[in-house]
């Protein structure tokens, strides 16, 4: 189909990131229908035409159907993009089972950044498990919600196994404030931006303790040689780690969002437990740090300063602590 196509697309999920999605796909010509979990709030949204929790100032354009019924909003959907926080796609995924009739022909695309707490599973192994869909690809990449809403110039990776598949929703996506690149390496693309997280942590930790600029650019170059080298160990493919869903996305969350906040947070002397409890945003590094260093342990990786934001967060050890652990390890090559 031509890039002028009109197409039906579905959007789960009502947080920043589906808002943002549907925004954007929306401002391409596509038919959008937008469903969330939560008829009450999603209401809200439909009578306001804003997300004040989640995408606050952004206005939802009338033109996007706002859909309080799931098997309405999958119903013949040429792309449906679950853009559902990790810990919560399975749960989405089993309550798309039954509608497979009504989806069938869709390209699924999973917009969730993070591991399944317990399983250790990526995001696109999760809908795998559940749907077994003939179409599947991931979309990952520095992408911060409200620049892609705004109309902010933004670049993102699809993945796909299947690259007439990845080459689909670029043609679809892509126009002149959001250009998307595509890749076959899934594995590494998911990894990326679920592994980025904890390390976002790590930054806003670091800014917390005001610890300045060298420490964030060790942190970020560490952090992507932690992520390569574990990413490599579950499959995918080293130079995706230096490109945008790896070290990209690693830079944009070092500078901002939700991640980042609660790093600053905990720097600061806050404990995870009240930090999580002042915001309704879900913050997906924390269950990703649980699940990536038990992967690591599982594959005797040595992720130094992934194991160091588990303590913080899991053990109750002090950011000064974590950094001086960071600090006194035995000199080695780079």
């Amino acid at each position: 189909m031509s890039s002028s196509a009109r197409h039906d697309i579905a959007i789960l999920g009502d947080g920043g990131w589906g808002t943002a999605l549907a925004v954007h796909f929306h401002r391409r010509g596509h038919r959008v229908r937008w469903w969330g979990a939560f008829p009450a709030y999603l209401r809200e949204v439909a009578r306001r035409r804003l997300n004040r929790k989640y995408l606050p100032g952004v206005r939802i354009p009338r033109g996007i159907r706002i859909e309080p019924s799931l098997a309405a909003a999958v119903s013949d959907a040429d792309l449906i993009i679950l853009a559902v926080p990790s810990q919560y796609l399975r749960t989405i995924a089993r309550r798309l089972r039954p509608l497979r009739d009504a989806w069938s022909r869709a390209i699924l695309v999973s917009a969730a950044k993070g591991l399944e707490h317990g399983t250790l599973r990526r995001m696109s192994q999760v809908l795998e498990d559940e749907l077994h869909p003939s179409r599947l690809a991931v979309l990952s990449g520095p992408s911060i919600a409200l620049d892609v809403a705004q109309g902010q110039a933004t670049t993102a990776v699809v993945a796909s196994r299947t690259p007439a598949t990845a080459a689909a929703i670029q043609r679809w996506g892509m126009d002149n404030r959001l250009r998307l690149y595509i890749s076959t390496d899934v594995a590494g693309v998911e990894l990326g931006g679920a592994l980025k997280n904890p390390l976002a942590i790590a930054a806003g930790i670091s800014d917390g303790l005001g610890l300045g600029s060298n420490a964030k650019a060790a942190l970020i170059t560490r952090g992507t040689v932690e992520m390569a080298r574990l990413g490599v160990a579950l499959g995918a493919r080293a130079a995706t780690f230096w490109g945008l869903s790896g070290l990209g996305d690693l830079i944009t969350t070092c500078l901002s969002g939700r991640n980042h906040w609660l790093g600053v947070q905990l720097g600061r002397g806050r404990s995870l437990r009240a930090v999580l409890a002042s915001t309704p945003m879900v913050i997906e590094g924390v269950e990703t740090t649980r699940a990536a260093v038990a992967l690591a342990r599982r594959r005797k990786v040595e992720v130094p300063i992934l194991e160091q934001v588990h303590a913080v967060l899991f053990r109750s050890r002090s950011p000064r602590r974590a950094l001086h652990a960071l600090m006194v390890r035995a000199g080695r090559a780079e």
